[in-house]
């Protein structure tokens, strides 16, 4: 055989032989499916529309519990604490947007709302503040501190009779928090703390609307046993940092400051609050 048409034969493709390209031109790298990935992990279920998780560099930190548990102590200490430390520090909460939030106030107040009109407000209102508050303070790199998530939502849901997988589905595009604490109280200490706030307890909070109770008090702890009973199932469900909620603010707060300071690589943990918070230190 002519060494020409040997060499030939040696160069043509095997047929059925897969062949490796000779060139990366065209070639999709694999960096963009593992950013799809990223994107998918970074939500309870659907990512946002255009949503880039490379951009994020701040943390999305969450304080769950019943009403009276002291989530907005602690905010406002850990608020000072982070500021002090140097970092950014947004905050988010329950009708806080500039969309809904003063309109859910009203209709709370005259209690003229069904229960699922309210939930569906509700989820304007966490979804307007992601939009304009959450996402833009997590792309600057500031570290967002968040009174109550999805779960409070989710949970005054299910125990008002909304289906729940439609609400997991209502807050599937809900971001996932990077740590999120619940401040676990008895549903006996958490009435007598707002009792003692506001020498009154709110229609909403007593979950007067379900005709649980003619009795204040009881209705309080019925409604507040469902409400626990829900973040116990989603604790296990996504892994909450349980803490005591009826430790002392101090004791509570050194506990939230030493997990928040080995997610964001903080050295030391030490804090006295200013004078304008001294008083919630007690």
């Amino acid at each position: 055989m002519p060494e020409q048409e040997k060499a030939e034969k040696e160069k043509a493709p095997v047929v059925g032989e897969p062949q490796q390209p000779t060139s990366s031109v065209g070639a999709k790298p694999p960096v963009a499916a593992a950013s799809e990935e990223e994107s998918a992990q970074s939500f309870f279920g659907e990512p946002l529309v255009g949503f880039d998780p490379n951009e994020i560099t701040g943390s999305l930190i969450v304080i769950e519990g019943m009403d009276g548990s002291g989530r907005s102590t602690q905010i406002s200490l850990l608020q000072e604490w982070l500021e002090s430390e140097g970092f950014s520090v947004q905050t988010s909460g329950l009708r806080r947007s500039n969309l809904v939030g003063s309109d859910i106030d009203q209709l709370l107040a005259k209690n003229a709302v069904t229960r699922l009109t309210l939930s569906l407000m509700y989820a304007t209102d966490f979804f307007d503040q992601v939009e304009h508050r959450i996402v833009p303070a997590l792309k600057s790199g500031a570290v967002v501190l968040a009174d109550r998530y999805v779960f409070t939502l989710i949970a005054r849901g299910v125990v008002r009779g909304i289906n729940r997988d439609y609400l997991s589905g209502l807050y599937a595009m809900a971001l996932r928090p990077h740590l999120t604490f619940w401040l676990n109280v008895r549903p006996e200490t958490a009435f007598g703390r707002e009792f003692r706030k506001a020498q009154a307890i709110s229609y909403w909070e007593a979950g007067r609307d379900m005709s649980l109770s003619h009795d204040l008090y009881w209705s309080f702890i019925r409604y507040q046993t469902m409400i626990k009973r829900e973040f116990e199932a989603q604790a296990k469900k996504h892994g909450f940092v349980e803490l005591d909620g009826e430790a002392s603010v101090p004791a509570v707060n050194k506990l939230l400051r030493q997990r928040i300071a080995e997610h964001l690589g903080i050295r030391g943990t030490k804090y006295t609050p200013s004078s304008a918070l001294a008083h919630l230190w007690r």
